[in-house]
């Protein structure tokens, strides 16, 4: 029995990650931890922890102790803020990660660095600045507008973001949170937004699968409306998307190892263009994968552990295209295709032509 330990165990990433992994061929013992004590009991792992904050400096030290406790055959880090803090002992740790180089880690983190990777590489990316003080601001009106895309320069979820043309806006919304010095400014690009999922083993690609967003779920509830939860996700197969994610994955880390997932969001030309790699951990939705067919995680676990990996049918897009992931609030996802959520709204259309004509 493989034993695997997953971080942030109670969030819906995790919980997609331990049922893939109990739905796996091999037999799986999982083990979770979480920082948050009311999250920690949805856990769906056999084995649940609390532990402090990543701020804490006991984080670390309690970690450690959980391990050797434990003993994990591998730790899968699937929250972004205990990333770094992670792989920056990880030779210290009692059991095997699989996770990209320290550095590589560092300017995925950071959205602005991996921006520098990207553009100079010649690869199209949004024209983006680090705004400092309020002329960057301007600055970045009179270079990027008339729109500005707003956010932190780390953090998932669309961590502080904000799109606005509008420049009193903009300096109020930085200086509540407090961001100036962390904030970017950028080219304001289209809504529709694809992300490119991929497992790789010392630079050589294992599996790659793409999957477009058509919508993010509460987006009415924040300013960006943009809230890192998707709603509906939708298997697709486009050799540019394939293109570009390669290109901007090889263009930080010549010889990727672990989890890289590149998100890209269309220019008004129709270009896909990068704006953040997801490192070392697997989208929300992951498990919309497994249903349709492929098990990354159980994939990513065995490469990290030197055993056979399990056959694919091929590398790049193995899935169908046109399969659906509909997802909300307190209820188990579905998973359909496009086409039988078209044939609900043509069903629609057809009774409401029909339900008109008999009323003349």
């Amino acid at each position: 029995m493989i034993r695997v330990l997953v971080t942030g165990a109670g969030g819906s990433p995790a919980t997609g990650f331990v049922r893939s992994l109990k739905s796996a061929p091999e037999s799986y013992y999982t083990i979770g931890f979480d920082t948050n004590a009311y999250t920690l009991q949805r856990a769906e792992t056999d084995e649940r922890y609390l532990v402090p904050p990543v701020s804490d400096p006991d984080y670390l030290p309690v970690v450690l102790d959980i391990l050797n406790q434990t003993q994990p055959d591998l730790m899968h880090v699937q929250i972004s803020a205990e990333m770094i803090g992670i792989s920056s002992i990880r030779d210290r740790l009692p059991c095997k990660t699989f996770l990209p180089a320290h550095q590589t880690i560092l300017t995925c983190e950071d959205k602005f660095a991996s921006f520098n990777a990207w553009k100079k590489a010649g690869i199209k990316v949004p024209e983006t600045m680090i705004v400092n003080n309020p002329d960057d601001l301007i600055v970045a009106f009179e270079k990027f507008g008339p729109k500005l895309w707003l956010r932190f320069t780390s953090g998932s979820a669309g961590r502080g973001a904000l799109p606005t043309s509008d420049f009193e806006e903009a300096r109020l919304w930085i200086e509540f949170r407090k961001g100036w010095g962390k904030f970017s400014a950028a080219e304001c690009l289209e809504d529709q937004t694809i992300t490119w999922q991929s497992i790789w083993k010392d630079g050589e690609l294992i599996v790659a699968q793409g999957r477009k967003r058509l919508y993010w779920e509460f987006a009415n509830r924040v300013p960006s409306g943009v809230t890192g939860i998707t709603g509906t996700g939708v298997t697709v197969s486009d050799p540019v998307v394939d293109d570009i994610a390669l290109k901007s994955i090889l263009a930080i880390d010549e010889k990727p190892n672990g989890i890289f997932g590149v998100d890209l969001t269309y220019d008004r030309n129709g270009i896909p263009n990068p704006t953040e790699i997801n490192i070392g951990r697997f989208f929300t939705t992951h498990q919309f994968f497994t249903r349709a067919g492929l098990n990354m995680p159980h994939i990513f676990v065995m490469a990290g552990l030197g055993k056979p990996i399990p056959h694919i049918s091929r590398k790049i897009n193995p899935l169908t295209p046109g399969l659906a992931w509909v997802r909300g609030m307190d209820v188990l996802p579905v998973l359909t295709t496009e086409k039988a959520i078209e044939n609900s709204r043509a069903e629609l259309a057809e009774r409401k032509n029909r339900l008109s004509s008999g009323n003349k």
